[in-house]
């Protein structure tokens, strides 16, 4: 499936947004409330909650906006039917919302505006700067002021202040400094002192899958009418579009969504650390919590997530701290610390991080990125699954997708924006810093300390896919060697010289060096000729 190549984000120019108080009350004013911001306590319905029955709300459906790129089907009715659910929510709590259905959002604001007679229009800043840009270009007959937003723990200020003038930027850093912050997981006679006497639970959450495994299904839900309406309306796009639109089973409400993060405390929590990177074919979800599409439009908001993580934590005794250490460093640590990269990257260090590509990597992406038909069975299994559910956890996200991505040498945008694409979770900011940074490495170690690069061994440990794989995982050379063997072996002798910056790469480039050179050649020629079939093949 071709997929068009959006422009790349420029840092925005800066604009003070305007305090409520220096709002005069005779101005009328507007609220745009975006997809991903369905929070009733988002800023800028924070700023008029006294004035709600004076002030228009307008939530927009743009079919332009969703061109862009063949995003997952799924993912369309979820934000779609969530933004009407809440703008019915809005209504019912005494706000003056409307739900247009436009191609534009000039085609359904200018009017709206004019119509209302809105003198300022308020809107929180989106975390994707693309989208932030679209904002600033738009001539509307009105003021704008574009408020802080607070659906993170961290606000962006708070983090270009952490990150700037760091000598570096682990993730493992910021960690420990939120934990302190927000007091979460500390011991509560040493508040300094983390629960348990660790940081980190990492070396307990990382067993195989065993073949007694049995994860609990996950929680889910029929689409009601307001769900079937949306699914119609996507089935009648004449765009192009990736993924599964039905069986539809994810939530749509903030009711809903906090069903789906209390089954996870009820059944899941406690099992969740130790298998939290085992993959099994036909168990899609595991022990994985399910909330980060929630979350990141705005149904759940992180510090409600986490206060519950630990209520159920102190509440029951069953539950391992491993296990709730791990789920945490997720939310409080990952998630905050990658929109830090972000903003980081984009306003301090390059604005042109989009475009990274540390080791020139140009290979197209092979068309079965989007059907799933290729003879490796991990592949397969994973692309497929995200077809069906637009999700999958992040081992398969950074050790089948990204992994392979890299040693491949597929080209870094394209791969970001096949990543955007997929998920039902994705965003800009969200896929920048995970892909180009953590997953394929074009950033050059900006935030990673070295490549996620690996062979068959680590996926026939770590899943049951290699079984009954056309390709032999022990094998590099030969008709049946593993393609991630070879381009394992591959990627790090193309690129030795610059791997030998990376500190934690030395002890396998000996291995490298002390390589059969005929089986390297033949490695060599096995990775050359897959590239020349998957460029006749598209």
């Amino acid at each position: 499936m071709p997929t068009s190549k959006p422009s790349s984000p420029k840092s925005p120019k800066k604009k003070k947004s305007t305090p409520e108080s220096a709002l005069e009350a005779s101005v009328k004013t507007g609220i745009w409330i975006l997809g991903d911001q369905l929070w009733a306590p988002q800023a800028a319905l924070a700023s008029q909650a006294d004035h709600r029955d004076k002030t228009p709300v307008i939530a927009v459906e743009s079919t332009n906006w969703i061109r862009q790129r063949p995003y997952h089907r799924q993912k369309l009715v979820l934000v779609w039917s969530a933004m009407r659910s809440f703008m019915g929510e809005l209504k019912e709590a005494g706000w003056l919302a409307t739900l247009v259905e436009a191609e534009s959002f000039s085609e359904a604001l200018i009017p709206w505006i004019k119509e209302q007679k809105i003198e300022r229009l308020l809107v929180m800043a989106p975390a994707d700067r693309p989208f932030l840009n679209l904002i600033q270009s738009l001539d509307l007959p009105c003021e704008l002021d574009i408020l802080p937003n607070n659906q993170f723990l961290w606000t962006e200020e708070e983090l270009l202040d952490w990150f700037d003038g760091r000598k570096r930027l682990l993730m493992e850093d910021f960690y420990r400094f939120s934990r302190k912050k927000w007091q979460v997981l500390m011991d509560p006679e040493n508040p300094k002192d983390p629960l348990g006497d660790q940081w980190n639970f990492d070396k307990d959450n990382r067993k195989p899958p065993k073949k007694t495994l049995d994860p609990p299904a996950p929680k889910t839900f029929e689409p009601d009418v307001n769900v079937r309406a949306v699914i119609d309306k996507v089935k009648g796009l004449d765009c192009p579009l990736f993924g599964d639109i039905e069986p539809f089973n994810w939530g749509t409400t903030r009711e809903q969504a906090l069903d789906v993060l209390d089954s996870f405390l009820e059944t899941r929590l406690a099992k969740f650390g130790p298998y939290q990177d085992a993959m099994v074919a036909g168990e899609d979800t595991m022990w994985h919590a399910l909330i980060s599409p929630y979350i990141n439009i705005g149904l759940l908001h992180p510090l409600d997530v986490i206060q519950k993580i630990e209520a159920a934590y102190q509440e029951n005794s069953d539950i391992p701290l491993n296990s709730v250490e791990g789920v945490i460093r997720q939310i409080l640590g990952w998630r905050e610390y990658i929109r830090g990269i972000y903003c980081h990257a984009l306003d301090n260090v390059d604005e042109n991080y989009p475009e990274s590509n540390w080791f020139d990597h140009q290979q197209p992406l092979p068309e079965w990125f989007w059907t799933g038909e290729t003879k490796m069975n991990c592949l397969s299994t994973v692309i497929n699954q995200i077809k069906r559910t637009g999700y999958a956890h992040h081992i398969q996200r950074l050790m089948i997708l990204g992994n392979f991505s890299l040693i491949a040498g597929f080209n870094p945008q394209a791969i970001e924006d096949w990543f955007h694409s997929i998920f039902i979770d994705s965003y800009d900011w969200v896929m920048q810093p995970n892909v180009l940074g953590m997953g394929i490495f074009a950033d050059g170690g900006l935030m990673a300390s070295k490549p996620y690069a690996a062979s068959a061994n680590y996926v026939n440990k770590m899943s049951d896919y290699c079984k009954g794989c056309d390709y032999k995982q022990k094998e590099k050379v030969g008709e049946k060697a593993c393609p991630f063997n070879f381009f394992y072996w591959d990627f790090l002798s193309r690129h030795k010289e610059k791997l030998r910056s990376q500190g934690r790469m030395g002890l396998v480039l000996k291995h490298v060096e002390k390589m059969d050179a005929g089986d390297l050649k033949e490695i060599q020629s096995l990775a050359k000729n897959w590239h020349g079939e998957v460029a006749n093949a598209n």
